[in-house]
């Protein structure tokens, strides 16, 4: 604890103790995470798995943030700094990883169902790592998971919050996906002709 001014400023703790963690060796890579999380190309946010701790339904993975990500152009030209929704989708990547294989919802596919009490600290830029950290909180079966997660950049917590999973409907949404591919080839046959 330090004392700045008037006011006292605790140093939050990491959710889970680094020196347990062997960031040189992951135990699962982009090839492993893309057996169980569905993102691809451009939207793939998770490089690696480097700690899991079922007792404790504790994940801690990254990612490397590189000088090519779609987001850079736009995302402000002259000062690329990446996008707060992109941060949580790579928590939300991390953790569907974990939920998926542990199978804590029971579910084919976790989706994002809300984030609670989030803090944007610090920005985060290309050639930075992104270190990732969720603990689980609350599993409903079938119905929700509940985590707290931190992101960590060069020692200092970057964002912080809470996020909700839920079980999507894989087969309503395959199906909708179809038949809305089916209007889309009718609608072009009609064009043609």
């Amino acid at each position: 604890m330090k004392k700045k001014g008037l006011e006292i400023v605790r140093k939050k703790k990491f959710l889970v103790d680094f020196s347990k963690i062997d960031f040189e060796n992951p135990i699962a890579e982009v090839d492993d995470i893309r057996m169980l999380n569905p993102q691809r190309h451009e939207m793939e946010q998770l490089s690696a798995i480097v700690y899991e701790d079922l007792e404790n339904k504790e994940c801690v993975g990254y990612l490397d943030v590189s000088d090519h990500e779609f987001w850079i152009r736009g995302h402000m030209p002259k000062f690329p700094i990446m996008p707060g929704v992109i941060m949580l989708e790579s928590v939300a990547q991390m953790c569907s990883y974990f939920v998926q294989k542990h199978n804590l919802l029971e579910s084919e596919i976790v989706g994002f169902g809300g984030v609670e009490k989030v803090r944007f600290r610090e920005p985060v830029l290309p050639r930075q790592r992104l270190i990732l950290i969720a603990r689980v909180t609350r599993i409903r079966p079938k119905w929700m998971i509940t985590c707290e997660f931190q992101g960590i950049v060069e020692n200092k917590i970057v964002l912080e919050g809470s996020l909700k999973g839920i079980p999507l409907p894989v087969e309503q949404l395959s199906n909708n996906h179809l038949a809305s591919l089916s209007n889309v080839n009718g609608q072009a046959n009609l064009a043609a002709n």
